[in-house]
């Protein structure tokens, strides 16, 4: 695999952690489903694999930007898991609405062996390692998309988990942004 097609792909993989990212942002938004601090935490671990993944597209590809994704995967699902164990019990509750009969805690476990299983694959072809040079000045327009969205969602998430939180402890389950309440 040449280190045009790694980049492509890892465009492509980025897209899907921005895909996952931007469809919990409009969850959260449109629905008002706000998320609980271990979701929070959950998107930490896309935004770690992510970062991964972007520094192949930008610095070309290496094992160790593979393994920043893989540790960053491996962090969001045991944080996965742990919710997904918190409420399975029978008369628990959950953390809210279910989508496609899953909650988005147990499609982001999902989705984090989706990307430790992608890495891994993408870690079997020496190939790209061979001539890996950094991106050149100008960008191709999928590796470009996947960096820009990635970046968006990332500040995006940034000041709405300070908005939700400020500047302490995240609400176990919030009902409203600490910063959008008016004073008592």
């Amino acid at each position: 695999m040449s280190g045009d097609l790694s980049r492509l792909l890892n465009a492509v993989g980025l897209l899907g952690i921005g895909t996952v990212l931007a469809l919990a942002f409009i969850d959260q938004i449109w629905f008002r489903d706000l998320p609980c601090p271990l979701c929070i935490l959950q998107r930490v671990g896309f935004f770690a694999a992510g970062f991964g993944i972007a520094l192949n597209i930008i610095f070309g590809p290496k094992p160790s930007h593979y393994g920043v994704a893989i540790i960053g995967a491996v962090g969001g699902a045991a944080i996965a898991m742990r919710q997904i164990l918190i409420h399975i019990v029978p008369g628990t509750g959950s953390y809210g609405n279910p989508v496609f009969g899953l909650h988005l805690y147990t499609w982001a476990f999902i989705a984090f062996v989706v990307i430790v299983v992608g890495c891994a694959i993408m870690l079997l072809d020496d190939r790209q390692f061979s001539r890996a040079e950094p991106m050149s000045v100008r960008l191709k327009p999928l590796p470009l998309s996947a960096l820009l969205l990635f970046l968006v969602l990332a500040v995006a998430n940034i000041f709405s988990t300070i908005a939700l939180c400020g500047a302490g402890f995240c609400p176990d389950e919030p009902k409203d942004y600490i910063l959008f309440q008016s004073s008592p």
